[in-house]
C-alpha cells in the first residue's frame, strides 16, 4: 500500500468513524434504559408502584466532532434517594428511614461491556 493509498483510506475512515461512534453510543443508551428499568422493576430494586418513575428513565444521545456523548437519567428528585437510600429529614420537612434499592449500579457491568462491544464495532465498521 503506498502512503497516499493509506493516507486516503485514513481520511476515508476519519469521515465514517464519529456517525459510527454516535450509532452505538445511542444503541448503548437505549440498552441502558431498559436494563435499569427492567431493575426499577421490584426487588432488590424499587417496587412498581404507578410504574411513573421506571417510565422516567431517559437517554440523550449527543454528537460529538468525532464521536457523541450519552446521558442517561431520570429527572425526578427521588430516584438518587431510591438508588442510595435516605435516612433523616428532606427540606420540606418529611422524615425518611428508606434503605437502598440499586436498580442503577447493578445495571453498570452490563453498560461497560455493550458500551466497549459497540465501539468495537464502530471500529470494525469503519476499518472494512
Amino acid at each position: 500500500m503506498t502512503p497516499d493509498e493509506l493516507a486516503a483510506r485514513f481520511e476515508h475512515a476519519a469521515m465514517k468513524v464519529g456517525p459510527a461512534i454516535q450509532k452505538g453510543i445511542d444503541h448503548t443508551g437505549t440498552l441502558a434504559v431498559a436494563r435499569i428499568r427492567g431493575n426499577a422493576s421490584g426487588r432488590p430494586g424499587p417496587n412498581v408502584i404507578t410504574g411513573g418513575y421506571r417510565n422516567s428513565w431517559r437517554s440523550e444521545t449527543k454528537r460529538l466532532p468525532y464521536g457523541a456523548q450519552c446521558t442517561i437519567g431520570t429527572e425526578l428528585p427521588f430516584g438518587r434517594r431510591l438508588e442510595f437510600g435516605f435516612t433523616g429529614t428532606d427540606s420540606l420537612g418529611r422524615s425518611y428511614a428508606q434503605p437502598p434499592f440499586p436498580h442503577v449500579q447493578p445495571a453498570l457491568p452490563y453498560i461497560e461491556q455493550t458500551l466497549m462491544a459497540q465501539m468495537r464495532l464502530a471500529v470494525t465498521e469503519v476499518l472494512l
